[in-house]
């Protein structure tokens, strides 16, 4: 472990929140201890989802692609304290694509303490969030896999899939969660050829490459789990590239499900609002970053652990009867 914020911080699952916090501060402790004890005038697991969280502005701390957790304020929740497993993974061999941090290090931690295996793939530079992740899958009990590496590149994303299966006897669960995005100012006219071919390589070449190369392992019960964005339905002019390759991802979902589903099969794909995670600081305007979220009908941005739920029931037999759906997690935000 290299950042010493963290020591403290990452606890085993079955802690409640709001004991042994460590150094998280006195707004997220309670806002934590509310999300287990409820409101006084309701029942216990009644949450008004406005002031799940706390309510401060995002600093646009300035980053270099890819960021780091630790240099955000404040910190994202990646249910670290809060998401507590019921085995309802339990055996099951997983792998999340881009698992360092955000959202995807949120479906790591809830699959690990729900029982599974976990193999996940992060950028070289991401070692030091990496590390936190293996931490957390390994105080859960569960087998973790890490996989550096760039997805832009066809062999490495076939390794991964080898890899995975040799070390876990097979495949189960793939999560196709890692993305770039960058905005651009004014649009197309300086979105560069450099970045339009990087951000379809990692967002729609990699899906590709690791479904093919994955799909002989899966069998009946198998599931493949994309993330897409609420931006492949209502794209931002800043983000042209970014938002074509969501909404190819909602296409290739839809078209994964109808040939895979004869096979017992399912695909599915999350598509997930302003989440707070380290893939804004640096790929965002100073400006929006202060007021990210606001725009929702909640009033505020999601947490990555807000998305959690959504990975376990779509990976579960709970899903059985659910394939070539897009499920939003977008504050109230239409898919449309």
């Amino acid at each position: 472990m290299t950042d010493s914020d963290f020591e403290q911080d990452e606890q085993k699952a079955n802690v409640p929140p709001f004991e042994e916090a460590g150094e998280l501060d006195e707004d997220i402790v309670l806002a934590l201890e509310n999300q287990v004890v409820g409101g006084a005038d309701g029942p216990a697991g009644l949450k008004d989802p406005r002031s799940l969280y706390p309510d401060e502005e995002f600093e646009p701390r300035s980053q270099d692609y890819p960021g780091f957790t630790a240099a955000m304020r404040p910190r994202p929740d990646h249910g670290e304290h809060s998401y507590v497993g019921h085995h309802r993974m339990t055996g099951y061999r997983t792998l999340i694509t881009g698992a360092d941090s955000g959202i995807g290090r949120a479906a790591a931690i809830a699959y690990s303490r729900e029982g599974a295996d976990v193999a996940f793939t992060y950028l070289p530079e991401e070692e030091q969030d990496a590390a936190h992740t293996v931490q957390l899958i390994e105080d859960a009990g569960s087998r973790v896999l890490a996989l550096p590496g760039d997805l832009q590149d066809e062999h490495f994303c076939r390794e991964v899939i080898a890899r995975t299966v040799r070390e876990f006897g097979g495949l189960d669960v793939l999560v196709n969660n890692a993305g770039f995005q960058m905005s651009t100012g004014k649009g197309i006219e300086d979105l560069s050829s450099e970045q339009f071919d990087r951000t379809f390589k990692t967002n729609v070449y990699a899906l590709f490459w690791l479904s093919k190369a994955g799909l002989p392992h899966l069998q009946p019960g198998s599931s493949i789990i994309n993330v897409s964005s609420i931006q492949g339905y209502d794209p931002s002019p800043s983000l042209i590239d970014y938002a074509a390759t969501k909404a190819a991802i909602i296409n290739l979902t839809y078209s994964l499900a109808e040939s895979l589903g004869p096979q017992g099969i399912r695909v599915n794909a999350v598509a997930p609002g302003p989440i707070w995670t380290p893939l804004q600081p640096p790929t965002q305007p100073s400006e929006k970053i202060a007021h990210f979220g606001e725009n929702t009908p909640l009033g505020r941005a999601g947490q990555p652990a807000e998305l959690a739920a959504t990975f376990v029931l779509l990976a579960t037999s709970e899903a059985s009867y659910m394939s070539g759906s897009v499920i939003g997690v977008t504050g109230g935000r239409h898919l449309s």
